[in-house]
């Protein structure tokens, strides 16, 4: 794997352990010569994870819309900063850069990261490994509220393991080298039974 796009908060958390974390997660990937895609921002988790990174010798790309370059404070001493459009044009550059999809804490902008891309996997759209480095066991609840989604059969059985899940950076990346992505999602007419 050659790099991974993480997605996770411009804010630092409640916890001195999302941005110590963060920051593990960036000496990792530097150590596997994993290039980090990320928003570009210079705070928060964001700017934790791409500051270590950049500290281990490691390369990151950054892709943050025009708009947000002041307001979000785009990181100055990036490998690589893509200024695009729009935050649709944001995701989509990062998913043609990433091999992986990597999830820490963040909020809601985070959350919809992570489900477009899980979405465009269920759709056959991507084939690439996605998951949470679950810190401070911050997506407990999300995990749990996918075990309701299955039970109420609104995610199929074999999607409820396609989310890589651990609490260590070096776990984790194993885990998305070793992936094998379920069979695509499809639905059959009735006729075509």
């Amino acid at each position: 794997m050659k790099s991974v796009a993480v997605f996770c908060g411009s804010s630092t958390g409640a916890s001195p352990v999302y941005v110590e974390s963060a920051k593990q997660l960036g000496k990792e990937l530097a150590r596997r010569g994993i290039t980090l895609v990320y928003g570009g921002s210079s705070v928060g988790v964001m700017g934790a994870v791409a500051d270590s990174v950049l500290a281990a010798g490691g390369q990151v790309i950054g892709v943050m819309p025009g708009f947000l370059d002041k307001r979000e404070i785009s990181h100055k001493h990036l490998t690589e900063l893509i200024i695009v459009e729009s935050m649709h044009e944001r995701k989509a550059k990062m998913a043609e850069l990433a091999e992986g999809f990597m999830t820490l804490p963040g909020g809601p902008g985070t959350m919809e990261e992570f489900f477009e891309v899980f979405t465009w996997a269920q759709l056959g759209l991507h084939r690439k490994p996605l998951g949470f480095l679950n810190i401070n066991q911050y997506y407990d609840p999300l995990l749990a509220f996918f075990q309701h989604m299955g039970r109420e059969q609104f995610i199929h059985e074999k999607y409820l393991t396609m989310s890589l899940v651990d609490t260590d950076p070096g776990r984790l990346l194993d885990q998305f080298e070793s992936y094998e992505p379920p069979a695509v999602k499809t639905f059959l007419r009735p006729d075509q039974t």
